[in-house]
């Protein structure tokens, strides 16, 4: 009880809240873990189905999701928190094990390795969703505005350890082998979430599922009546059209660096846990300093510009150094700098937007950019692009994001300030 005492003091908790924290801490620690383990894999079946393939599978992510996403909000609708999160958690776990077993039999391996790939792509947007539904229930508003930030660190510290286990094991027991650790670590989360739940007594809470469909087929209406709005839109199409050139570049130069998987695998991994340590870094000391020192509209526009330089980078030098050092800044100052500022855009819409126009942007919008995205990237390469051209071509479209970033913020500052157009356009 002392230590205990002692932890609620150090952390600045209030009576009560030690218990459903800490096991929230561990929930979203095993969750991302979970997920970590599997990113890599899931980077080097991309490869294993055949790069050339990267288009279709793009666009088979999108499609699921489309599916996915009122069949979702239905089951939110008919169980109750209890019952959906061992459902789905269930269900995931149960796919995974069925992956594996299919992996390590050979069966249709291109074509398992390409259904893994969207699988583990539509995954990820449900599992996050869903923790945070729980973390919801179980907490105030009040409370989350002080307890969500220490509760992120778990999926944080998870983020690293995840990509950790994976770099270390997968040149020892294969890519396959690690699908069994990845559903031990959901089953913790698993765990976990019944855990709080019982605690709060918010097991049996359930939600409208009108309101998961609406969400995001109702934001569409409200995107499209919204200069702002679609503005914002054009931001993600560019994030995700840049995103998904420098994934297929990275898929073409590791396919040709390394014979063997396992070898794959592990640089996946290596550059997932240098990304999310030097991500974890730069938000405990940097983001919310530079977002203040530089302003928002900057803060939009800087990695856009270093993704152009590094576009330029890769142009002039298409190797695997180049494309390493280029992928984790990228995407360390995406997570840390450009994901936060671009969120704070959003707080100047109205309280509808906030959660209908933007689901949609964030699912809708940004999976069809990469199905758009891989298609235009194929067409490019089929014309007879080679990687350094495609590399050149990005870097007017990185120029034209940061624009577009510069813009967004100044906008953002006028609707504000009162001077711009209304926010429940």
């Amino acid at each position: 009880m002392a230590v205990a005492g002692r932890m609620a003091t150090a952390l600045k908790l209030e009576p009560g809240e030690l218990t459903p924290v800490v096991w929230s801490f561990a929930y979203f620690f095993f969750l991302l873990s979970g997920y970590y383990v599997l990113r890599p894999v899931r980077d080097e079946m991309g490869i294993q189905g055949g790069v050339d393939a990267l288009a279709w599978v793009f666009t088979g992510t999108f499609v699921l999701m489309l599916a996915v996403v009122p069949a979702f909000g239905w089951a939110v609708g008919r169980f109750s928190r209890r019952g959906l999160v061992i459902a789905s958690y269930g269900f995931f776990i149960v796919n995974l094990l069925v992956f594996f077993a299919l992996l390590r039999a050979g069966v249709a391996p291109e074509w398992t390795a390409r259904a893994f790939f969207i699988w583990v792509s539509v995954f990820n947007l449900f599992v996050i969703s869903l923790f945070w539904s729980v973390m919801n229930d179980v907490f105030s508003q009040t409370q989350a505005l002080r307890l969500f930030g220490l509760i992120a660190a778990g999926g944080s510290l998870g983020a690293i350890v995840g990509p950790g286990l994976t770099a270390v094991l997968a040149e020892r027991v294969g890519p396959t082998n690690l699908l069994p650790l990845s559903a031990v670590l959901l089953g913790a989360a698993v765990v976990c979430a019944l855990v709080i739940m019982h605690w709060a007594g918010t097991g049996g809470v359930r939600a409208r599922a009108d309101r998961v469909r609406e969400s995001v087929w109702a934001g569409a209406t409200h995107v499209a009546r919204s200069p702002y709005l679609l503005g914002i839109c054009g931001f993600i199409v560019l994030y995700s059209t840049l995103s998904t050139f420098l994934y297929f570049e990275q898929a073409r130069i590791v396919e040709d660096a390394f014979a063997d998987s396992g070898q794959r695998t592990q640089v996946f991994a290596v550059m997932d846990l240098i990304t999310n340590a030097l991500t974890l870094g730069l938000q405990f000391f940097a983001t919310a300093r530079l977002v203040a020192w530089l302003g928002l509209p900057v803060a939009l526009a800087l990695i856009p510009l270093a993704v152009a330089a590094g576009f330029g980078m890769l142009g002039l030098a298409p190797t695997l150094a180049v494309l390493v050092v280029f992928q984790v800044v990228r995407r360390a100052g995406n997570y840390a700098i450009t994901k936060p500022a671009r969120e704070m855009l959003f707080s100047v819409v109205s309280p509808e937007d906030k959660y209908k126009a933007k689901n949609f942007i964030d699912t809708v919008v940004y999976r069809g950019g990469d199905a758009a995205s891989g298609w235009l990237f194929t067409g490019l390469s089929a014309i007879g692009l080679g990687l350094s051209a495609l590399a050149f071509t990005a870097v007017p479209l990185a120029g034209l994001w940061a624009v577009l970033g510069l813009a967004l913020g100044r906008a953002r500052r006028r609707r504000e300030d009162g001077l711009g157009e209304n926010t429940a356009d």
